[in-house]
C-alpha cells in the first residue's frame, strides 16, 4: 500500500455546453491537472504526492476544483499559476493558500 504525504484530486468532469451546472472540465481544469502532474514529478515528489483525475465532485459552479487530503483542503484553482501557489506553498510547505480555498 501506497503511503503518500498528500493526495491530490483534480475534478476534470464533463458536462454539455449549455448544461446550467457548468463544468470543471469546461474551465481548463485538464490543464491544471497536467500541470499538477508534471510538476509533481519534476520536483520529485512522485513518491510522496499522488494526482488523480477525477469526476464530478459536486462543485461545478466554483471550479476548477482540486481537494487536497489528508487535511480534506477544498480549493478553486483557476490557472497554472494559481496551481503553482498550491504546490509552493500547500504542498512544499504545509501552509493552505488561503485565497485559493473554496468558497
Amino acid at each position: 500500500m501506497f503511503n503518500y504525504k498528500y493526495h491530490i484530486f483534480c475534478c476534470v468532469n464533463e458536462r454539455p455546453p449549455d448544461n446550467p451546472k457548468g463544468c470543471c472540465k469546461g474551465k481548463n481544469s485538464e490543464s491544471i491537472l497536467d500541470y499538477l502532474k508534471g510538476t509533481i514529478h519534476e520536483k520529485g515528489l512522485k513518491n510522496e504526492v499522488k494526482v488523480t483525475a477525477t469526476k464530478c465532485l459536486s462543485a461545478c459552479s466554483k471550479g476548477p476544483s482540486v481537494v487536497i487530503y489528508p487535511e480534506g483542503i477544498w480549493y478553486t484553482i483557476p490557472s497554472v499559476e494559481d496551481a503553482w501557489e498550491i504546490i509552493e506553498k500547500h504542498i512544499l510547505n504545509g501552509k493552505p493558500v488561503e485565497q485559493l480555498k473554496m468558497k
